[in-house]
């Protein structure tokens, strides 16, 4: 069992609708020209919101959430912060992304009453659906830190892949290098995967075959 202090940041583990409504979101972010954001929570198990709402309360620090009842545990909602060199939680970034959300049928905290106001929080109703006039134009990378930029995969900056399926991977830039190691940290932190497949990515041995299978076992776990 996850511990209540251990933050999940795996845009796997919400809804399918939510997990597409994030991707959508930031892919209009990126084509508003925020790309500088990045996911710090998806799901939240029901003890952890207990524990957060605890904290500032019957346990020392700052109030971080103001509800025991949130869509975080019902896998349909997920925090946003800012990467260096802006503030963590600017808000004039944030306030941007509300009304790309607002667009999207996604609902933003920072439009909540006092109170309940939660800037770095969007959330996705039961029977979202994509807006009519949008899709999702490109394979989306959501990250989940603040070293990796929002991206489009397109054709001519994925991962090179040549005839021969074994040979190694080769990246025609940094930042989708940096995203593919990403995604394969997150699924060892999940324990979806070995480490080894990590060290074989970092070692510049991972063969095409290797992430093409590699997204089979994790998909399937």
């Amino acid at each position: 069992m996850t511990s209540v202090t251990t933050t999940c940041r795996d845009l796997s583990e919400l809804t399918a609708a939510a997990q597409t409504a994030c991707r959508l979101l930031f892919q209009e972010c990126y084509k508003a020209g925020i790309d500088f954001i990045f996911v710090t929570e998806t799901y939240r198990s029901q003890a952890r919101q207990n524990y957060l709402y605890e904290q500032g309360r019957t346990r020392p620090g700052q109030k971080v959430t103001w509800t025991l009842k949130s869509n975080h545990t019902s896998r349909r909602a997920w925090d946003i912060a800012v990467a260096p060199p802006r503030n963590l939680y600017d808000i004039s970034t944030l306030a941007k992304i509300g009304s790309i959300a607002k667009k999207l049928g996604i609902e933003w905290g920072g439009y909540w009453q006092a109170g309940n106001y939660d800037a770095p929080h969007f959330e996705i109703p039961s029977n979202w659906a994509i807006p009519k006039g949008y899709k999702l134009e490109e394979q989306v990378i959501v990250p989940t830190s603040s070293t990796v930029k929002v991206q489009l995969i397109k054709e001519d900056n994925k991962p090179i892949q040549n005839e021969k399926e074994d040979d190694i991977m080769k990246f025609t830039n940094s930042t989708t290098k940096a995203a593919v190691r990403d995604y394969i940290k997150q699924s060892v932190d999940k324990g979806k995967i070995d480490k080894s497949w990590l060290d074989k990515f970092d070692a510049g041995t991972l063969t095409t075959g290797d992430f093409e299978g590699l997204k089979i076992i994790i998909s399937q776990r």
